[in-house]
């Protein structure tokens, strides 16, 4: 692609979103009518600002698509935060919405992202007019990347990373790719592998500082619920399969069928990735002749049960604390895998498909400390669990290596901090010098 083709690539896709931009309002209204945005703040979708910007001091933006992002960033949101910075931060889910007011709501200003349209970003940016712009992971918007450029707004990506699947979409667009990637003032990568991807696509300073979601606080749980929930399930032996996909709890129900003939009372929890396909998998795992009971419906998994659906927002760090075995979704139906360290960290064995691309460094290293377990199908996970099942000291032993494992790959937050210091300072040094002003006024 030459450079005038590129100039025409942008051209056309600015007036993409222009003509597009009338029909956005039907767009998330649809969205909304089916629970993935807020009516109420639809416009937010828009540009328009649903708060009023702080009326002095520097603004910083961040951005996190989703949960799994807005969990790995909020250590480095709350840094930021007590150096006195204003932070408005965007993310693009209910579910992550959910999440910044009960977590950081006392840390930043919450807004949905706009969509990458002139008209929507433009508003965005002329309301709050940010200093500095830091984007989570892998959210790469042309329009938005363009006008924070002719704003000379410095953009910076963190804990960032790039899939395989995206890397190639990328490299077939080499030019393109550049007139976006060197736009960043910097590119802090999980990894070196990503690292070296996005200097190859034309990012001019890119440092490597790990995993920030290796330095997030265990998930929360509320312990009188806990005590509950291991009360019901007594001694019975137990497992978990969290984050699943569609075609996963098929594979889930199969291994427990093949185990509970030889662990009597065998209790399976799932946590499907997306609650709203609870009834669903219900549905399915009922005509397979199991017993389930509904997190979301007050049930418990009592004497009888097969099958505890964990199908509620919030309560991952719950449910997790009930077992040391743990089979990670979107890895053997699915592409790309999820987060395995949420469980690692709570001391629980990690089994997963093969298919965790997006995730390759961190199963790297558990599977190198024997923290975790590749499984291919129903079989071999039935197989896997079995083992553990069985045999408790190797459970207990891949548990711990599991959560060595976590251990071992913090301090991202700390070199992420770092890369992030030439750009935080001067905006920290001028709210030190309005905090001196004001206290001189007042005197």
């Amino acid at each position: 692609m030459s450079d005038a083709m590129t100039r025409a690539a942008f051209a056309a896709y600015r007036l993409a979103g222009v003509v597009a931009y009338p029909l956005i309002g039907p767009y998330v209204g649809w969205r909304a009518s089916r629970g993935k945005e807020e009516r109420r703040r639809l416009k937010e979708r828009c540009g328009h600002a649903g708060r009023e910007r702080p009326v002095s001091g520097p603004v910083v933006w961040l951005h996190a698509a989703s949960v799994g992002e807005t969990v790995a960033v909020m250590p480095l949101v709350q840094a930021i935060a007590a150096d006195g910075l204003s932070i408005v931060m965007t993310t693009g889910t209910t579910t992550s919405a959910r999440l910044v007011e009960e977590r950081l709501a006392d840390s930043v200003i919450h807004q949905y992202v706009p969509l990458d349209v002139q008209p929507a970003v433009t508003r965005f940016l002329d309301h709050w007019r940010p200093d500095l712009a830091i984007v989570a992971e892998s959210e790469i918007w042309p329009l938005t990347i363009q006008e924070l450029r002719q704003r000379h707004i410095p953009q910076l990506l963190v804990n960032a990373r790039l899939s395989d699947r995206s890397f190639s979409r990328w490299k077939g667009t080499p030019r393109f790719a550049e007139a976006l990637f060197e736009n960043f003032s910097h590119v802090v990568a999980q990894s070196d592998v990503d690292g070296e991807r996005f200097r190859i696509l034309g990012a001019a300073s890119v440092s490597v500082a790990g995993n920030l979601k290796a330095d997030a606080a265990p998930l929360p749980f509320d312990s009188e619920q806990l005590a509950r929930l291991n009360a019901s399930l007594g001694d019975r032996p137990r497992w978990a399969a969290i984050s699943t996909h569609p075609g996963e709890e098929e594979i889930v129900a199969a291994a427990h069928l093949a185990l509970k003939t030889r662990h009597p009372g065998l209790c399976t929890i799932i946590v499907p990735r997306h609650v709203e396909r609870a009834a669903a998998i219900a549905k399915i795992l009922g005509d397979k002749g199991l017993k389930v009971a509904r997190r979301s419906r007050g049930e418990w998994p009592e004497p009888g049960i097969d099958i505890y659906l964990g199908d509620t927002m919030g309560e991952l760090g719950l449910v997790m604390r009930t077992t040391e075995i743990a089979f990670i979704g979107k890895s053997i139906t699915g592409q790309g895998g999820q987060n395995p360290l949420e469980a690692a960290m709570l001391g629980t064995g990690i089994l997963s498909g093969r298919y965790v691309q997006n995730f390759r460094d961190s199963f790297q290293r558990l599977l190198r400390n024997g923290g975790a377990q590749i499984v291919r199908d129903a079989d071999s996970l039935s197989a896997a669990v079995d083992d553990l099942l069985s045999e408790p000291e190797r459970r207990r032993a891949m548990a711990s290596a599991a959560a060595r494992t976590v251990s071992e790959m913090r301090g991202a937050l700390d070199r992420t901090l770092g890369a992030l210091d030439p750009y935080l300072h001067p905006l920290r040094l001028s709210v030190s010098l309005e905090q001196r002003e004001r206290a001189g006024a007042l005197r």
